[in-house]
């Protein structure tokens, strides 16, 4: 019997990518197999090609997507059903969703919002799961509680992804001053959008700004761009007992010790420590965006795709990846998968 093949978009190095056909993979017991509808560009994506090696190895990239169910491993059925409308992030260290079907562990997988389209869906769980993560699992702040003393966040980078879903996350919580950071109109007005109580300027000092709006003192911080050229600043003004959560690495050693005489806490997220890592807690990422299903539906929340760029082919992908590495794009980019 001849393997069934599928379409997929792969690299073989830095500057690449490929329509290849490739043999349609065999969901092991954790696994679902999802026909995958719609995708969603991710910074991780540009940032894992730019270290692809030339090893004559072919990689599937991507890492966010919304499909549907179309088998499931022995484990998994007991969860899930072909069928099934999902969507997901997935595990890094597996083949990604630029492909037209993909296996990922159920854990990690959830229903997507009902109403949304699937673009509108791909553009949410990597994002999601990361502000989700900082705010709710890092911070310890609760949706819908109220904080028992008024505190201010400030979300640097807040036209971005992982900002745009921040700030909305962030204003289910009662008593918290949501300030988001963006330098061009543009930016600044797609973060007023997105809930942001106030929004400044990163490209101009920080401190003063805050000052200027009556919100001197900052409880914590989103460090979601640039976390180099923010530390010191962010340093100087978080308030003392504050905390910082960064997702992106750093080029040269933080000094921390900037942070000693304040007490403040500081804190990574990195999305995929719990699928890389096959952590005993790993299905709280499909619990979470069960979570964020449920305040999708109810409207609390919002899709944060703000760009559809068409059918997958190498030449959107492509295009796709150099707007990310521009720096300028606002909110998330999608593409349809045939």
């Amino acid at each position: 019997m001849d393997t069934p093949l599928m379409p997929a978009i792969g690299v073989l190095n830095a500057d690449d990518f490929h329509a290849v056909m490739l043999s349609v993979p065999t969901p092991g017991e954790h696994d679902l197999l999802i026909k995958v509808d719609a995708i969603n560009v991710n910074p991780a994506d540009y940032r894992v090609h730019q270290r692809k090696q030339d090893d004559g190895r072919l990689d599937i990239l991507g890492w966010d997507a919304a499909g549907t169910v179309l088998a499931c491993g022995s484990i998994a059925a007991r969860h899930f059903r072909p069928g099934d409308a999902v969507y997901y992030a997935g595990d890094i260290s597996r083949p990604g969703c630029n492909s037209a079907q993909q296996l990922v562990d159920w854990r990690l997988v959830a229903r997507r919002p009902a109403g949304w389209s699937a673009e509108a869906a791909a553009a949410l769980p990597l994002t999601g799961l990361t502000a989700w993560e900082a705010l709710f699992e890092q911070m310890a702040y609760t949706p819908h509680r109220t904080l028992e003393q008024a505190q201010t966040l400030l979300v640097i980078g807040g036209a971005g992804g992982v900002g745009s879903i921040a700030i909305q996350l962030a204003r289910l919580v009662p008593g918290l001053t949501v300030v988001a950071t963006a330098s061009r109109e543009a930016s600044a007005a797609w973060c007023r959008q997105m809930g942001a109580h106030h929004v400044i300027d990163h490209s101009r000092p920080l401190a003063p700004q805050l000052e200027q709006a009556g919100l001197p003192d900052v409880h914590g911080v989103l460090l979601l761009n640039r976390p180099d050229h923010y530390w010191q600043p962010v340093a100087e003004l978080i308030s003392p007992h504050g905390h910082i959560v960064n997702i992106v690495p750093f080029d040269r050693p933080p000094d921390l010790n900037l942070l000693m005489r304040k007490s403040v806490r500081y804190d990574w997220t990195y999305m995929f420590t719990r699928p890389l890592f096959q952590t005993r807690d790993m299905a709280k990422q499909g619990q979470a965006l069960q979570q964020l299903t449920a305040l999708a539906e109810s409207g609390q929340i919002r899709t944060t795709r703000n760009e559809h760029l068409g059918a997958l082919t190498p030449d959107t992908l492509r295009s796709a990846h150099q707007h990310l590495l521009r720096g300028d794009a606002i909110g998330k980019l999608t593409l349809t998968v045939s």
